[in-house]
């Protein structure tokens, strides 16, 4: 039954829900991640939306990366669901490429996985997510005061 709280589960894990590692892991299984290099290239080339979801205190603390669209993580669904009501301009039909990017890594796989489940099939996060991004070279800039 969908829905139940048992959703997901099977007999080979005694019906437990699965721990944060191994959802991480089950999530990702679906979708190929992108690193630094190929997410800056995707994006300059005009390929994909890079979407930074991480919260504005880390974002003031590490700085933005130039051109990347910023949506916090709990509007991220709304804003780029090309269906809804309160969608960017940006969300314009389900074969967008999104590569979410978080602080490192771990919160994007998870959005990423929720706008598969919108329809946005090429959906995927940068591995390491901005610091990943920052160590590789890649441009950032100082978040606006």
């Amino acid at each position: 039954m969908s829905g139940t709280r048992a959703e997901g589960h099977t007999a080979q894990d005694g019906g437990r829900p699965p721990g944060i590692d191994e959802l991480l892991e089950r999530v990702r299984a679906g979708y190929t991640r992108v690193e630094a290099q190929e997410a800056h290239d995707a994006w300059r080339s005009g390929d994909a939306l890079l979407v930074d979801i991480r919260y504005a205190a880390l974002r003031a603390r590490d700085g933005l990366i130039p051109g990347a669209l910023v949506v916090e993580r709990n509007e991220l669904e709304w804003r780029l669901d090309p269906r809804g009501s309160h969608r960017l301009p940006e969300a314009t039909h389900h074969d967008l490429r999104v590569i979410v990017v978080c602080n490192e890594g771990y919160a994007s796989s998870l959005a990423a996985e929720s706008l598969h489940r919108l329809g946005l099939h090429r959906a995927t996060d940068l591995v390491g997510g901005f610091q990943a991004w920052r160590a590789a070279g890649l441009p950032v800039t100082t978040a606006a005061a």
